[in-house]
This record gives structure tokens, sequence and C-alpha cells, in this order.
């Protein structure tokens, strides 16, 4: 009867202990599957947001884009409207009204010099109509800072000597002839050289120098006139277009 007690106490202890050992298995197991399953939830979430955050970037990206496209457009649009305007607007009209050759002899390099610089300044001056022109006042002294050289000039009394723009005569010359073929087109002054030139009629050439002689003359043609001056090695050209 006595052992019959003692297994019956031994029996309910092992009940109890595999009871208790159950409970904190099932415990630990449902700890285990709650920090699983925050952590999943975590991964999830950081998985969303990262989505989330590319997904912003890249419709930003688009945005962007977009935008960029946008304003390349709108600028293309804007230059080629500009470029229709420009086309669109009338050029004035150039009309050839006269033209005078003369023809160079003295091929000194000095003179050359001076000669190019002097067709240079003088290219592409406009007369307006109703204006006076002065030659010495258009392009001003010769002086070496300019690039203007000695060459050949006559002195008053008819005597060659070397002076600064050496050359500039002969240009001054031929638009003087040019200028006689139009018509009002008013000489103001003009002078012959102390000496015959060989590039022109006697009585046709316009001696300069600044501050002495000058070639002047009033546009009274009723319409604006543009010079155009160019020389080579055997000659110099004047052309006047009306505008």
């Amino acid at each position: 009867m006595k052992n019959n007690k003692v297994w019956f106490i031994l029996a309910i202890i092992i009940i109890i202990c595999i009871g208790i050992g159950i409970y904190f298995f099932s415990k630990n197991k449902n700890s285990n599957n709650s920090t699983y399953s925050a952590s999943k939830t975590s991964a999830n979430e950081e998985t969303s947001n990262n989505t989330n955050y590319s997904n912003t970037n890249y419709n930003n990206s688009i945005t962007n884009k977009t935008e960029n496209n946008t304003n390349n457009n709108f600028s293309n649009t804007t230059e080629n409207n500009v470029n229709e305007i420009k086309q669109d607007t009338p050029q004035p009209k150039e009309e050839q009204i006269a033209s005078f050759t003369t023809k160079i002899y003295n091929k000194d390099t000095a003179r050359q010099t001076n000669i190019e610089l002097t067709c240079s300044s003088l290219n592409g001056v406009i007369v307006k109509n109703g204006t006076t022109f002065s030659f010495c006042n258009t392009l001003g002294p010769a002086t070496s800072d300019k690039g203007y050289q000695e060459a050949d000039v006559f002195d008053k009394d008819g005597n060659k000597q070397k002076g600064l723009g050496g050359g500039k005569c002969q240009v001054s010359t031929t638009l003087y002839n040019a200028v006689l073929k139009v018509p009002n087109l008013q000489i103001i002054e003009r002078h012959e050289h102390s000496n015959k030139v060989p590039y022109v009629s006697e009585g046709k050439d316009a001696a300069v120098s600044y501050g002495s002689y000058d070639l002047k003359f009033k546009n009274n043609s009723g319409f604006d006139i543009k010079i155009s001056a160019s020389c080579s090695k055997n000659d110099i050209s004047i052309i006047l277009y009306k505008i």
C-alpha cells in the first residue's frame, strides 16, 4: 500500500514536469514566431520604403526629363520663330548706281599698304540723304599708329617727297570720279594735285591732305548711298550703291 502511494506521487510529479515543459516550449515558440513576424514586417516595410523611394526617384527623373524636353522644345521653337522673323524681315535692297576704277602704276610696298588701309576704312561707309561727306573727316589723319607708312607724295611745288599716307589720293580720286557719275551729288570741295598723276586724266584728280585739302560732296539724290571700296595690286575700285 505504501509503495502504491509512492508511485502515485512520482507519476503526478512527472505529469507536472511534462506539463511545465510543454508550457515553456509553447511560450518560446510563440515568442520566436512573434520575432520572426516583426522581422518580416520590418523587412517588408523597408522593402516597401525602398520601392516607394525608387519609384519616387524614377517619377522625379521622368518629370525632370519631361521638363527638360519641354524647355528644349520651347527653346527650339523660340529659335525657329526668331529665325523665321529674321528671314521674313526684308533686307535693304542695294542698287549699283556708279563705279570707277583706276590702275596702280607705282607698286611700292609702303604705298600699297596705305591704299589698302584707306580702302578698308572707306568701305561700307553710308552717306545719308541730305548730308555732306568729307573724305578727311571720315578717315581721319594718316598716322603710323594706324599702320600708315611713308610713300611718295607731291609737295606744293609739284616735287616728290616722302610723306605718311602716300597713295591715299588715288583712292580719293577714284571716289571722286564715281561721284561725278551720279546726278544730284554736289561737289563741295575738290583740289587738283600740284603735278600730273598717271592714274587719271588731267583735271580729274582729287588731292587730300588732312587739315589742308579735302574731298567733300553733298548727297542731294533723295536716297542714302553706300560706298564700296576695294583694291588689288593692280587697281582700285569704287562702287556706289543706292540703299
